[in-house]
């Protein structure tokens, strides 16, 4: 059987149907009585549940939190587990294409989702239709399950494990290549100003994105704005100070990265926060803001830097609100797999609060860890060296968080290549549609290798 070609037959129909998926602003917004993530939610899914049943599979809506199509036969299920909301996309925010609408250039597709998570859910629609293709019999029912708030909480994973259950083996192809057998843990928590002068602040545009761009307001004449402007440029950082009658607006750009790795992206919060104090601004959230986070991104402030044989603990500030005169930001913290999170919360007990601002905890998720040689592992490793011929790399920890702890006996495996960036979470999202092509052509031997398990 020549899988890769059977897979390549379908190149068109790839390319037409994730442009279709991309269109969808499925970026989660206020429920409605039929959609509890939002319009663009519930249209992405009804969508792709309409691609599938078109191409034959059962397919079923669970009330539009998630959706499924289904192969085969038996009691056993494998699951492959993505997702179709995505983070949001401004083109102000440095895109060079309209991000919900997908261009394609030199056989690269541009557009929010094309990489997390909407093409790896459409090469997956396709590694389906070739196993159908192919007329194997199947012992086991496989499974593409479809949720719709992965970014901003897998509620919509819950509700499907809630009215289906778990699976029996399982993949979420929604990270990196050849395959993450670990996840760090997760803290979340927002901090808020106790004591400001600050008159307004906003920026960011979720909690696991760094920060690219914030505005805020303060009073004239309470800071240097050469100090101010002497900092920005000597850190290489992007402003604009606009001065009026009474106050000043300050306009700072950073850089967007996912929250799992901020130490890649440039965080405009923090970078605002300590210009004003270099600048002299005296103020007591200024000075919190400052000692507790600063511009690092090893949790140094909140004391709890710490790191494993597997990776160091990150943190990350996304968002920033002021309302009826109290500051509110977003913490997202990541820490490693061999720890709890009693013990981060422990390290942090004595740095949760001062004059000038509190933290808050508004929860926790445990670290996840498959050992290398376990059947799910050493299945899908073997699916990836298959195909690629890759058999140096080795299974990955990440900071970053996938469906993979949401559901049992399931990994991360795609889609992301090896070496490769696809600004995921940032502006000018892409993926070469060679690439798409070869992660369904692994998904069809990892789908046929669990298969083969008891």
């Amino acid at each position: 059987m020549d899988v890769k070609a059977m897979v390549s037959g379908y190149r068109n129909e790839l390319v037409n149907k994730l442009a279709e998926l991309v269109a969808i602003r499925s970026v989660e917004s206020e429920p409605l009585p039929d959609a509890p993530f939002g319009a663009g939610p519930r249209d992405v899914l009804l969508l792709a549940l309409k691609m599938l049943e078109e191409d034959g599979f059962r397919t079923v809506n669970l009330d539009n939190y998630a959706g499924y199509a289904e192969l085969g036969e038996g009691d056993q299920v494998i699951g492959v587990i993505g997702h179709l909301d995505v983070v949001p996309a401004v083109q102000e925010d440095g895109w060079h294409t309209d991000p919900f609408r997908a261009e394609i250039k030199d056989g690269i597709m541009y557009g929010r989702g094309v990489s997390d998570d909407k093409g790896a859910v459409v090469a997956s629609m396709i590694a389906l239709k070739v196993i159908r293709d192919l007329g194997v019999p199947l012992k086991k029912r496989i499974r593409l399950i479809m949720g719709t708030n992965e970014e901003t909480g897998s509620r919509g994973l819950a509700y499907y494990v809630a009215k289906e259950g778990h699976v029996d083996y399982g993949f979420t192809p929604d990270g990196e290549f050849p395959l993450v057998n670990g996840e760090k843990g997760m803290v979340g928590a927002v901090y808020r100003s106790k004591s400001t002068q600050i008159l307004n602040v906003e920026g960011g545009t979720a909690r696991n994105i760094v920060c690219p761009r914030v505005n805020a307001e303060v009073r004239r004449n309470t800071y240097s704005s050469k100090k101010l402007s002497d900092y920005f440029n000597n850190n290489n950082i992007d402003f604009s100070i606009e001065e009026k009658e009474d106050r000043a607006v300050i306009t700072v750009f950073g850089k967007a990265a996912h929250a799992s790795t901020p130490e890649l992206g440039v965080n405009a919060i923090s970078h605002l926060f300590a210009g004003l104090k270099e600048a002299g601004l005296q103020d007591p959230f200024v000075d919190f803001y400052c000692s507790h986070f600063g511009t690092s991104t090893d949790g140094s402030g909140l004391g709890c830097a710490c790191s494993d044989d597997y990776g160091a603990l990150t943190e990350n500030n996304g968002m920033i609100r002021m309302k009826d005169g109290v500051i509110e930001g977003s913490i997202d913290i990541r820490f490693p797999v061999t720890m709890t999170s009693r013990q981060v919360l422990k390290m942090m007990e004595d740095r949760m609060e001062d004059d000038g601002g509190a933290v808050e905890v508004i929860g926790t998720v445990e670290p996840l860890y498959f050992p290398p040689e376990s059947q799910l592992v050493t299945s899908l490793m073997a699916a990836y060296q298959e195909v690629t011929g890759d058999t140096e790399s080795t299974p990955l920890v990440i900071g970053g968080g996938t469906y993979a702890k949401g559901i049992h006996n399931t990994v991360a495996f795609g889609c992301a290549f090896p070496g490769k960036d696809y600004h995921i979470h940032d502006a000018d999202e892409w993926v070469s549609i060679e690439d798409l092509l070869k992660q369904a052509e692994i998904y069809v031997h990892a789908i046929l290798r669990l298969e083969e398990l008891n």
